[in-house]
């Protein structure tokens, strides 16, 4: 073999690692919740998830602080805080999980996948697994994922005060989306 050969071989191995091991993350991830009864609707959202994917191996995560959920009213915020979240005992809300067959996800052209993603979702120290769908949008090499997915409240040992209970339904809608970028 002469040495332009094992130049061309060493770059197109590396170029081939590269490809394999390709990450993608946002550190803007957004994330809403909404509960929706006859007497009132509750919307909070948070516009700094973290979260990652693996394009070889399928793994994403997602992590967000409990605190960073904004509300409408500061009062909501403080009690949702406080009372039901106990976000200084358990901060952050986790998800890690698996996308279903990673190699239908072609990121190097425009359109729309549909994929199927399952792990477990931690919230309030209690950990679920979860499955829900996921599309992800890839538009002039940009990649955005969506998913949406209901959980009840009582699945993560979440209490609410009789009081209140009309006013927060038994289960909640989430909404994430992230623009992803290349992990260099």
């Amino acid at each position: 073999m002469n040495y332009k050969s094992i130049l061309i071989m060493v770059f197109i191995c590396s170029m081939t690692f590269q490809l394999q091991a390709q990450k993608y993350f946002s550190k803007t991830g957004d994330i809403s919740f909404s509960s929706e009864t006859p007497l009132e609707d509750i919307e909070a959202n948070s516009h700094t998830a973290s979260t990652v994917f693996d394009l070889e191996s399928g793994k994403i995560q997602w992590a967000v602080l409990i605190k960073s959920f904004e509300f409408e009213k500061a009062l909501m915020q403080e009690h949702f805080n406080e009372n039901y979240m106990e976000s200084t005992t358990y901060p952050k809300a986790k998800f890690s999980g698996t996308i279903e067959n990673p190699e239908i996800l072609d990121l190097s052209k425009d359109g729309i996948i549909t994929v199927n993603i399952n792990g477990e979702l931690s919230i309030h120290g209690k950990t679920n697994n979860i499955i829900t769908k996921a599309i992800f949008s890839i538009k002039d090499g940009k990649v955005t994922g969506n998913s949406q997915l209901k959980l009840a409240v009582a699945d993560y040992g979440i209490e609410i005060p009789s009081v209140v209970r009309d006013n927060i339904a038994k289960e909640i809608t989430i909404k994430i989306k992230a623009q992803y970028e290349v992990l260099n």
